[in-house]
Protein backbone atom coordinates (compact mmCIF):
# COMPACT_ATOMS: atom_id res chain seq x y z
CA UNK A 1 0.00 0.00 0.00
CA UNK A 2 1.35 3.29 -0.83
CA UNK A 3 1.70 6.61 0.89
CA UNK A 4 0.43 8.58 -1.89
CA UNK A 5 2.97 11.28 -1.92
CA UNK A 6 2.65 14.86 -3.34
CA UNK A 7 6.23 14.80 -5.95
CA UNK A 8 7.10 18.61 -5.38
CA UNK A 9 7.62 20.75 -2.25
CA UNK A 10 5.10 22.69 -3.09
CA UNK A 11 2.36 19.99 -3.72
CA UNK A 12 3.53 18.57 -0.47
CA UNK A 13 3.06 21.84 1.59
CA UNK A 14 -0.21 22.55 0.29
CA UNK A 15 -1.56 18.65 0.99
CA UNK A 16 0.04 19.48 4.32
CA UNK A 17 -2.27 22.80 4.51
CA UNK A 18 -5.19 20.75 3.43
CA UNK A 19 -5.02 18.18 5.42
CA UNK A 20 -4.70 21.07 8.14
CA UNK A 21 -8.02 22.59 7.15
CA UNK A 22 -10.21 19.33 6.20
CA UNK A 23 -11.08 18.33 9.69
CA UNK A 24 -11.32 19.24 13.62
CA UNK A 25 -8.19 19.30 15.65
CA UNK A 26 -9.00 19.71 18.62
CA UNK A 27 -9.63 17.37 21.23
CA UNK A 28 -13.20 16.97 22.78
CA UNK A 29 -14.89 16.07 25.28
CA UNK A 30 -18.67 14.66 25.77
CA UNK A 31 -19.99 14.28 29.05
CA UNK A 32 -22.11 11.22 30.70
CA UNK A 33 -20.12 8.73 28.05
CA UNK A 34 -18.22 5.62 29.36
CA UNK A 35 -14.59 6.05 27.34
CA UNK A 36 -11.79 3.85 27.76
CA UNK A 37 -8.52 4.52 27.11
CA UNK A 38 -5.74 2.52 24.97
CA UNK A 39 -1.85 3.84 24.66
CA UNK A 40 0.00 3.18 21.31
CA UNK A 41 3.47 3.29 20.22
CA UNK A 42 4.29 3.52 16.07
CA UNK A 43 7.49 5.76 16.13
CA UNK A 44 7.37 9.16 16.19
CA UNK A 45 4.34 10.71 18.44
CA UNK A 46 3.95 13.84 16.22
CA UNK A 47 2.72 11.07 13.55
CA UNK A 48 0.35 9.10 15.45
CA UNK A 49 -0.92 12.18 17.46
CA UNK A 50 -1.95 13.58 13.81
CA UNK A 51 -3.99 10.58 12.72
CA UNK A 52 -6.15 9.67 15.72
CA UNK A 53 -7.45 13.74 16.08
CA UNK A 54 -9.03 12.48 13.03
CA UNK A 55 -10.74 9.33 13.77
CA UNK A 56 -14.14 9.26 14.83
CA UNK A 57 -14.90 8.15 18.56
CA UNK A 58 -11.34 9.04 19.73
CA UNK A 59 -12.08 12.19 22.05
CA UNK A 60 -8.64 12.58 23.63
CA UNK A 61 -4.96 12.36 22.08
CA UNK A 62 -1.87 13.08 24.48
CA UNK A 63 1.60 12.62 23.51
CA UNK A 64 3.61 11.22 26.25
CA UNK A 65 6.24 8.88 27.83
CA UNK A 66 5.83 4.96 28.92
CA UNK A 67 7.09 1.64 30.32
CA UNK A 68 10.38 3.27 31.10
CA UNK A 69 12.64 3.43 34.12
CA UNK A 70 12.82 6.99 34.53
CA UNK A 71 10.19 9.35 36.66
CA UNK A 72 8.64 11.96 34.54
CA UNK A 73 11.65 12.08 31.58
CA UNK A 74 11.98 14.93 29.18
CA UNK A 75 12.21 14.96 25.73
CA UNK A 76 16.23 15.46 25.49
CA UNK A 77 16.39 12.42 28.12
CA UNK A 78 13.92 9.87 25.92
CA UNK A 79 16.23 11.04 23.24
CA UNK A 80 19.33 9.68 24.66
CA UNK A 81 17.71 5.91 24.42
CA UNK A 82 18.87 5.90 28.71
CA UNK A 83 15.73 5.92 29.86
CA UNK A 84 13.65 2.96 28.48
CA UNK A 85 10.55 5.12 27.73
CA UNK A 86 8.82 4.83 24.39
CA UNK A 87 6.84 7.65 22.21
CA UNK A 88 3.46 7.02 22.26
CA UNK A 89 0.05 8.70 22.24
CA UNK A 90 -2.43 8.15 24.70
CA UNK A 91 -6.03 7.88 23.23
CA UNK A 92 -9.43 8.38 25.33
CA UNK A 93 -12.22 7.00 22.83
CA UNK A 94 -15.74 6.12 22.94
CA UNK A 95 -15.92 2.37 22.27
CA UNK A 96 -20.20 3.12 21.45
CA UNK A 97 -18.49 4.67 17.99
CA UNK A 98 -14.72 2.82 17.69
CA UNK A 99 -13.87 -0.46 18.48
CA UNK A 100 -10.76 -1.11 19.96
CA UNK A 101 -9.93 -3.52 17.16
CA UNK A 102 -10.45 -0.73 14.79
CA UNK A 103 -8.33 1.54 16.11
CA UNK A 104 -5.56 -1.10 16.21
CA UNK A 105 -6.24 -1.71 12.67
CA UNK A 106 -5.88 1.69 11.86
CA UNK A 107 -2.65 1.45 14.20
CA UNK A 108 -1.30 -1.58 11.95
CA UNK A 109 -1.26 0.36 8.60
CA UNK A 110 -0.26 3.81 9.53
CA UNK A 111 3.26 1.97 10.89
CA UNK A 112 5.80 -0.81 10.27
CA UNK A 113 5.36 -3.34 12.73
CA UNK A 114 8.36 -5.07 11.84
CA UNK A 115 11.31 -2.94 12.32
CA UNK A 116 12.84 -3.41 15.22
CA UNK A 117 13.28 -0.06 17.48
CA UNK A 118 12.93 2.37 14.12
CA UNK A 119 10.18 3.76 11.96
CA UNK A 120 11.53 5.07 9.08
CA UNK A 121 14.99 6.80 9.79
CA UNK A 122 13.74 7.40 13.23
CA UNK A 123 15.91 4.87 14.93
CA UNK A 124 16.15 4.22 18.94
CA UNK A 125 14.17 2.35 21.83
CA UNK A 126 11.78 4.96 22.07
CA UNK A 127 10.66 4.14 18.45
CA UNK A 128 9.50 0.95 19.45
CA UNK A 129 5.91 -0.69 18.01
CA UNK A 130 4.07 -1.00 21.39
CA UNK A 131 0.39 -1.60 22.31
CA UNK A 132 0.02 -0.42 26.54
CA UNK A 133 -3.29 -1.49 28.12
CA UNK A 134 -4.83 0.61 30.55
CA UNK A 135 -6.98 -2.34 31.55
CA UNK A 136 -6.43 -6.07 31.44
CA UNK A 137 -9.91 -6.73 29.70
CA UNK A 138 -8.38 -5.10 26.41
CA UNK A 139 -5.71 -7.82 26.36
CA UNK A 140 -7.69 -10.58 24.59
CA UNK A 141 -8.81 -8.30 21.76
CA UNK A 142 -5.19 -6.87 21.29
CA UNK A 143 -3.60 -10.24 21.26
CA UNK A 144 -6.01 -11.34 18.46
CA UNK A 145 -5.30 -8.48 16.03
CA UNK A 146 -1.10 -8.38 16.71
CA UNK A 147 -1.72 -12.47 15.98
CA UNK A 148 -3.70 -11.87 12.80
CA UNK A 149 -1.13 -9.02 11.90
CA UNK A 150 1.56 -11.43 12.71
CA UNK A 151 0.66 -14.03 10.61
CA UNK A 152 -0.23 -11.37 7.68
CA UNK A 153 3.02 -10.34 7.72
CA UNK A 154 4.63 -14.17 7.81
CA UNK A 155 5.49 -13.85 11.70
CA UNK A 156 8.02 -10.57 11.44
CA UNK A 157 5.95 -8.32 13.58
CA UNK A 158 8.05 -7.20 16.94
CA UNK A 159 4.66 -5.15 17.99
CA UNK A 160 4.91 -5.49 22.22
CA UNK A 161 1.80 -5.79 24.23
CA UNK A 162 2.61 -4.99 27.91
CA UNK A 163 0.21 -3.02 30.72
CA UNK A 164 0.76 0.76 30.55
CA UNK A 165 3.51 1.65 33.19
CA UNK A 166 4.97 5.12 34.11
CA UNK A 167 2.81 7.04 31.89
CA UNK A 168 3.68 10.94 31.69
CA UNK A 169 2.59 13.34 29.42
CA UNK A 170 5.06 14.59 26.89
CA UNK A 171 5.58 18.41 26.71
CA UNK A 172 3.22 21.23 25.74
CA UNK A 173 5.27 21.85 22.41
CA UNK A 174 4.70 18.31 21.06
CA UNK A 175 0.73 18.68 21.95
CA UNK A 176 -1.17 19.06 18.44
CA UNK A 177 2.12 19.42 16.96
CA UNK A 178 0.92 18.76 13.53
CA UNK A 179 -1.28 21.53 13.57
CA UNK A 180 0.91 24.29 14.73
CA UNK A 181 3.97 23.21 12.48
CA UNK A 182 2.10 21.87 9.36
CA UNK A 183 5.10 23.20 6.88
CA UNK A 184 7.90 21.82 9.29
CA UNK A 185 10.20 19.60 6.95
CA UNK A 186 9.28 16.76 9.18
CA UNK A 187 5.80 17.38 9.48
CA UNK A 188 5.56 18.05 5.59
CA UNK A 189 7.79 14.54 4.19
CA UNK A 190 6.48 12.48 7.13
CA UNK A 191 3.66 13.36 8.97
CA UNK A 192 1.83 14.34 6.11
CA UNK A 193 1.96 11.29 4.23
CA UNK A 194 1.09 9.02 7.13
CA UNK A 195 -2.40 11.34 7.61
CA UNK A 196 -3.19 11.04 4.16
CA UNK A 197 -2.80 7.58 3.98
CA UNK A 198 -5.03 6.67 7.25
CA UNK A 199 -7.78 9.39 5.51
CA UNK A 200 -7.20 7.41 2.17
CA UNK A 201 -7.23 3.91 3.83
CA UNK A 202 -10.41 4.74 6.26
CA UNK A 203 -12.25 7.31 4.73
CA UNK A 204 -15.32 5.66 6.74
CA UNK A 205 -13.58 6.67 10.03
CA UNK A 206 -12.68 10.39 9.45
CA UNK A 207 -14.45 13.01 11.72
CA UNK A 208 -15.81 15.71 9.78
CA UNK A 209 -16.94 17.39 13.19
Amino acid sequence: MKFGVPTSVAGICAAARAIIESSAMTNITIPNVRTQVITLGGGCFWCTEAVFVRVQGVLDVESGYCNGHTLNPTYAQVCEGDTGHNEVVRLTYDPRVISLRELLEIFFVIHDPTTLNRQGNDAGTQYRSGIYLSDEADREVAQLVLNEVNAALSGRVVTELQALNNYSPAEDYHQDYFEHNPHQGYCAFVVAPKVQKFVQTFADKVRHD
